[in-house]
């Protein structure tokens, strides 16, 4: 793969190589060569980089669940089936000491 301007890779003023250039393979004229080699390199950098995402994925995973577990516990710690009831309980109490206030009053 010759880079545009072609010439020293080496930049003489300065002393540092060049960067890679990005290639549009569908604009330019690439030999079947010069894309299998391309593909190789994407290969290896997406292997590369395959664990570092594995463990992030893992982690998130990981994350997102203890959040809905913790939602779930914290749920049904606040809102306990007797305490429930008992909640249920006094406002029937309290509608049946409001009716027979209407009914005697009326």
């Amino acid at each position: 793969m010759a880079a545009s301007g072609g010439g020293n890779p080496l930049d003489a003023k300065r002393g540092e190589a060049q960067f890679a250039q990005r290639i549009d393979p569908t604009r330019e004229k690439l030999t079947p060569e010069q894309l299998h080699f391309m593909r190789q390199v994407q290969l290896a950098q997406w292997q590369k980089a395959l664990p570092q995402r594995r463990t992030r994925n893992i982690v998130t995973g990981l994350g997102i669940g203890a959040l809905a577990l913790a939602i779930y516990g914290y749920t049904f710690y606040s809102i306990s089936q007797e305490r429930f009831l008992d909640e249920l309980e006094e406002e029937a109490k309290a509608a049946r000491a409001r009716a027979l206030a209407r009914a005697s009053g009326s």
